[in-house]
């Protein structure tokens, strides 16, 4: 008896030009929003044609002067935002591991409800939001009831037009870029992990401090990064909540681009700022580690 063997169709060769036909639309959007307009951001922050400029000519040192004198003639704002955005970033830490914590593990069926309530101040106006905030820091509000009443404050204190109020609308209006990626990396945790290690006479504090933490980090990482660059760069907070005392730098860009039209001034500013939060954010990556991060 004889055996046909058919013959082995040879696979299509892949065509070696399709992944980059397919990467041609993101870098398209990459080259035209965003290196484009840093590219004009650096043009504008120096004041000079980069198409004749001459890195041997004896000006050449302006190129960075303009820059660290931006930055040497605005550091408060400066280290106000970067002061500001740390102090928003840990207290929404604080808050919104035991809410992520809470759907995670405890809220059974409502746990989608309580998802679409954490994400529905996004339904709201940002600005409607902070201005809300005032009203509730204000001296009518609940929150300077309740400190009156504890003996903190007196009736001729203020609580907003105050560094603490920035701070409080920062840490509220950010409070949800923390809490999700938090639930996410904690939903993820098989629970049986968590029982193997009361099976192996772990407490409930050993289990969270060696088991439910370190899984978790990942979704630290990604939420204190989400909250942190926003937060620094925002500028609605400081404007409706702060005082002239509490100008963070993205008001003093705001002004200095639609106010006192110093365009130079206001994009050395913004590239110098720019800068500084990608120089932190790598510095904490390394540190913090993202090979589980997704």
């Amino acid at each position: 008896m004889t055996l046909t063997v058919a013959p082995v169709k040879k696979p299509r060769s892949r065509k070696i030009g399709m992944p980059y036909l397919l990467l041609l639309p993101g870098m398209l959007w990459l080259i035209t929003f965003f290196l484009i307009p840093i590219l004009t951001l650096v043009k504008t922050s120096v004041n000079m044609d980069l198409k004749n400029y001459d890195p041997t000519s004896a000006a050449t040192g302006s190129f960075w002067g303009n820059f660290w004198e931006a930055f040497r003639t605005h550091e408060a704002p400066f280290a106000r935002s970067f002061i500001y955005a740390l102090a928003a970033t840990l207290i929404a830490l604080c808050i919104a591991y035991p809410l992520a914590y809470g759907i995670a593990f405890k809220a059974g069926r409502w746990k989608n409800v309580l998802l679409v309530l954490v994400v529905a101040p996004f339904f709201t106006s940002f600005i409607l939001r902070t201005i809300a905030w005032k009203q509730i820091l204000g001296q009518q509000g609940p929150v300077f009831h309740l400190l009156l009443n504890l003996h903190l404050v007196t009736y001729q204190s203020h609580i907003t037009a105050s560094a603490g109020a920035v701070i409080a609308g920062l840490s509220y209006n950010f409070l949800p870029f923390m809490t999700l990626p938090l639930y996410s990396s904690l939903e993820r945790i098989d629970p049986r992990t968590l029982e193997a290690s009361g099976d192996l006479y772990a407490n409930a504090f050993t289990t969270f401090r060696k088991v439910t933490l370190p899984l978790s980090l990942p979704g630290v990482v990604a939420g204190t990064l989400l909250t942190f660059i926003p937060a620094a760069g925002d500028y609605v907070n400081a404007e409706i909540l702060g005082n002239p005392s509490t100008t963070m730098i993205g008001n003093v860009i705001n002004a200095q681009f639609l106010r006192t039209s110093n365009y130079t001034l206001a994009a050395a500013l913004s590239f110098v700022f720019m800068v500084m939060i990608i120089g932190i954010v790598l510095f904490y990556i390394s540190r913090a580690g993202t090979e589980e991060l997704v």
